[in-house]
C-alpha cells in the first residue's frame, strides 16, 4: 500500500532520532487537555457497540402530606442520551532508517510532545464545538443562541453585531441565567479565549483577594486554570471556538455535567517497519464520542476575538 511522499527524511529531520514511547504521549496528552478534564468522563473501554446509552431522568419534587391521605406518586417518562462513538483521530509518521541512524534523541521527544498535543487538541475541539447547541442553539458557528460578554443577555447575531468584552455585571447575568435553570452551583467553570482572559485581569472583582485565593491573582496555573470569580473556577484556552464572521471568540460558563466525553479506546501508540520504505511508520490514535447532556447547564458568550 502507498503511503505518499510526505516522510521524514535527513532533509526534514535533520540531526534527531526517531524513538518514540507511548508513555510519553499519554503524558503530552493529558497535559494539553482543558476541556476534557472540564466535562463528565464514560469510560467505553473494551465494550463492544458504537453507541452509548445515558438514562436522563426527569426531576422530582417534595409534595405537602395531608392527613388520612394516600402520598403523591410520581411517574416519568424518563428519556436517555445516546452518545455516538465516531470519532477516530491519529497522528503518523514515517522514519526512514538513515534518519534514525544519524538523528539526535530530541526528535523523539518532539514527536510525543507533538502528537500528544495534537491529539488533545482534537479532543478538546469537538466538546468546545458542543457551545453551539446550548441553550436552544442551532448547533452551527454562527451561534445564534449565545450571548453578548458586556452585559450577558442581549443575543449574538452573526453578521449584525460583534462580541463584546466581558464585565462584571455580564459574568453576573450569565450566572444568573444558570441560577434560574437550577444548575448547580459546584463544578461551574468559566472558559476564555486569551483576548477575554486580558479583559478579565482588568475587572477588579478577579484580581481581589476574595476572588482569586491570593492578592493580584497567584494562583498558579494549572491545565489552563488562572483563578476564580464568584466561586466559578476560571480557564483559559487558545482552542476556544470562533464565530462564523471571524469577528468574535466565543468563551463558555458551564457545569460539567453539561457536557460528556466518551472513550473507547484511550491513547494508543503503534510501529510497524515498512521494509519497502526501509523506515518506522509510528502511529498514535484514539476512539471516542462526545454529546451534550443538559442544554440549560451552559451558556455561550461572544467575546472581541
Amino acid at each position: 500500500m502507498a503511503l505518499g511522499s510526505n516522510h521524514v527524511t535527513n532533509t526534514t529531520a535533520a540531526t534527531f532520532i526517531p524513538e518514540l514511547w507511548s508513555d510519553e504521549i499519554i503524558a503530552a496528552y493529558k497535559q494539553n487537555l482543558v476541556m476534557a478534564n472540564l466535562v463528565s468522563k464514560m469510560s467505553f473501554k473494551g465494550k463492544k457497540g458504537d453507541t452509548l446509552h445515558i438514562p436522563k431522568p426527569t426531576r422530582g419534587s417534595a409534595a405537602a402530606k395531608a392527613a388520612s391521605t394516600q402520598v403523591t406518586l410520581q411517574a416519568a417518562t424518563e428519556s436517555e442520551v445516546q452518545v455516538l462513538v465516531n470519532k477516530h483521530y491519529e497522528y503518523s509518521r514515517l522514519i526512514e532508517d538513515i534518519t534514525e541512524a544519524q538523528a539526535l534523541a530530541s526528535l523523539r521527544r518532539f514527536y510525543t510532545s507533538d502528537a500528544g498535543y495534537a491529539l488533545a487538541k482534537q479532543v478538546d475541539t469537538d466538546l468546545i464545538q458542543l457551545g453551539r447547541g446550548v441553550q436552544g442553539g442551532s448547533g452551527t458557528a454562527a451561534y445564534n443562541k449565545a450571548v453578548l460578554g458586556g452585559d450577558g443577555s442581549t443575543l449574538y447575531v452573526d453578521g449584525t453585531n460583534v462580541g463584546t468584552a466581558l464585565t462584571d455585571a455580564g459574568i453576573r447575568r450569565v450566572i444568573q441565567t444558570l441560577d434560574d435553570d437550577d444548575v448547580p452551583m459546584d463544578g461551574r467553570v468559566l472558559v476564555l479565549p486569551p483576548s477575554a482572559r486580558n479583559t478579565l485581569l482588568g475587572l477588579a472583582r478577579f484580581t481581589e483577594q476574595a476572588f482569586t485565593g491570593e492578592v493580584g491573582g497567584g494562583n498558579s496555573i494549572r491545565n489552563g486554570q488562572i483563578g476564580d470569580i464568584y466561586g466559578v473556577k476560571v480557564y483559559v484556552t487558545t482552542n476556544a471556538d470562533t464565530a462564523t464572521t471571524n469577528t468574535s471568540r466565543i468563551a463558555m460558563m458551564f457545569h460539567k455535567d453539561a457536557f460528556v466525553l466518551a472513550e473507547q479506546m484511550g491513547v494508543r501508540s503503534q510501529t510497524q517497519y515498512k521494509q519497502e520504505y526501509l523506515g518506522t511508520l509510528f502511529t498514535s490514535d484514539m476512539l471516542y464520542g462526545v454529546k451534550e447532556l443538559r442544554d440549560e447547564a451552559a451558556v455561550a458568550i461572544a467575546v472581541p476575538a
